[in-house]
């Protein structure tokens, strides 16, 4: 009979050390499954939030709509950063970043606003897609950040593809496009300064911070353009601002549980959330200048991100919390 051999325990190592790495692969893949699942929601919630801006904004003003948004926004908001035990986080050492960001941020959110009422909802989100092209292109000046040939390739092929889509050729000098553009750029310029802001302030402070900025100058303006909405359209203003801030905290959770590489391109499902809208609720059909447009920015941008991943550049760290619009 042969004697137990003293490397019996050593030959059952690798198994078990096989079985450990598949657990964490499993697990690994349920993080980043969770992870699509709540950038999946938070677009969705987004979109329905459009929906409603559109919905509303031929009978109320624009900041008005940004006051209801902004300000019910602190309803999801507070409840996360209370029960996150972030509320000493909120302190600031950086408070002129901030109102630099939420001017950024403001002028954004009311040109989309603007464009959602008065342009096809899917054409609005479509050009938002560039989002991603301007910020490479303004973290060269903005930041001093060094942008290879393959990335600045990926952004110039994406303004072909927003060329395609505002169509110059069909007046967009004279068109709402270009304010749907000026927002694009205005979201991008925010998110430079969010970048700025990240190395010293938390995500949960540049959203705050951003959110007070905004009910308070959009409130400023509540005296001059305010038109008291009935009973249906206040449950749906005060619906704006709760959508959008259980969309940053969904968008938050996606950021927290996966990859931003993984998690980015799910932010283009925008456009099918856009589309349904727009054809059930208005009758809108894109034509197919915005398809072959979204599906070039689109590439273009997925590239670009994943570029910078596979780069290890530690950009947007403070965005999971930072509103579309």
């Amino acid at each position: 009979m042969t004697a137990p051999s003293d490397e019996t325990p050593a030959a059952a190592l690798p198994a078990a050390e096989a079985a450990r790495l598949a657990a964490r692969q499993i697990d690994q893949a349920k993080e980043v499954g969770r992870g699509i699942a709540f950038m999946v929601v938070a677009i969705a919630l987004f979109s329905f939030m459009d929906g409603l801006v559109k919905w509303l904004a031929p009978r109320y003003p624009i900041m008005e709509i940004v006051f209801f948004r902004s300000l019910f926004a602190f309803v999801p908001l507070g409840i996360f950063i209370f029960r996150t035990g972030t509320l000493g986080s909120l302190r600031t050492q950086r408070p002129l970043g901030h109102i630099f960001r939420s001017f950024m941020g403001l002028a954004a959110m009311s040109a989309f606003f603007y464009a959602f009422a008065n342009m096809p909802l899917a054409n609005a989100v479509a050009i938002s897609f560039a989002a991603p092209l301007f910020i490479t292109a303004l973290s060269v000046p903005l930041l001093g950040e060094a942008v290879g040939p393959r990335r600045w390739s990926a952004v110039v092929v994406g303004f072909i593809g927003v060329i395609v889509m505002v169509r110059p050729d069909a007046g967009i000098f004279d068109s709402v496009a270009m304010v749907a553009l000026s927002g694009t750029i205005f979201m991008a310029l925010a998110m430079i300064f969010v970048r700025k802001l990240s190395r010293t302030e938390t995500s949960a402070a540049i959203v705050f911070y951003f959110s007070l900025s905004a009910t308070v100058v959009s409130g400023a303006f509540m005296p001059f353009q305010w038109v008291t909405p009935d009973l249906p359209d206040l449950a749906l203003l005060i619906a704006v601002g709760l959508i959008g801030g259980m969309a940053q905290i969904f968008m938050t959770n996606a950021f927290r549980h996966a990859p931003v590489a993984v998690i980015v391109p799910f932010e283009y499902t925008a456009i099918i959330w856009a589309v349904l809208l727009g054809f059930f609720l208005w009758g809108d059909i894109p034509g197919l200048h915005v398809w072959l447009g979204v599906a070039i920015v689109a590439a273009s941008g997925i590239y670009i991100v994943r570029r910078e991943a596979n780069l290890g550049l530690r950009r947007g760290v403070a965005r999971p919390l930072q509103p579309k619009r």
